[in-house]
């Protein structure tokens, strides 16, 4: 499997973690590029930025447009039905992404991966799976699509997920947001969650606390 095509940002020389961030349906990696400066992480702890681009898929909930998208969503009810057969194929294709960043040098534990709406969902499918230990988890405005066939990888029980939900999102309803949690708690997963007063976005205060949570974390 070929590596995703993608966006680089490094905070400094030699970085020392990364961070791996997935846009949501429709958009691009350029979509969280701005937000690297914003974070105003540290100078002495270089930061390596990675945003892939998704593939253009036809996107049935849209019409069969064709469009940047992890995966298909096929159904747009709450339970939200989506081809589980790509979000895996997009998962593996981040964890792809994951190894080159071994390969750099970078300790699993530094390694980050982060998830907007869609992206959120590949995310999550992703890092609860993998057999090294990650970081941490920051899942924005997201859902966990596959709750009911991820494999909980025990390399990573003890990752660290943040969740973050809009509380007027009418995208993603937070109530999918509050099951993904609910999820984290059944399972023993430490986990934060927060909300804001915002819709299917992100917002300054979140954006300070994603700073925050990454500036305890990397070392």
């Amino acid at each position: 499997m070929s590596l995703l095509p993608y966006i680089e940002v490094a905070t400094g020389d030699k970085p020392g973690a990364s961070v791996i961030w997935l846009h949501g349906l429709g958009a691009d990696g350029h979509d969280f590029e701005p937000i690297v400066p914003e974070l105003k992480l540290a100078k002495e702890h270089a930061v390596r930025f990675i945003f892939p681009h998704a593939p253009k898929i036809p996107v049935t909930i849209n019409g069969g447009m064709v469009m940047p998208a992890w995966y298909d969503i096929l159904d747009m009810n709450i339970n939200r039905k989506v081809d589980n057969e790509q979000l895996q194929a997009s998962a593996d294709a981040v964890i792809k992404l994951v190894e080159q960043e071994l390969a750099r040098g970078i300790p699993s534990e530094q390694i980050f991966l982060a998830g907007f709406s869609q992206g959120g969902a590949v995310a999550y499918q992703a890092a609860l799976s993998f057999d090294k230990p990650l970081g941490g988890l920051l899942a924005m405005s997201t859902y966990l699509a596959t709750a009911e066939t991820v494999h909980l990888h025990p390399q990573n029980r003890d990752i660290q997920v943040m969740v973050m939900h809009g509380s007027q999102d009418p995208v993603v309803p937070e109530q999918l947001g509050q099951a993904a949690s609910a999820f984290l708690q059944k399972n023993n997963y430490s986990h934060e969650y927060k909300t804001y007063p915002m819709p299917h976005s992100v917002c300054a205060e979140q954006i300070g606390d994603i700073s925050t949570w990454l500036q305890q974390r990397i070392k």
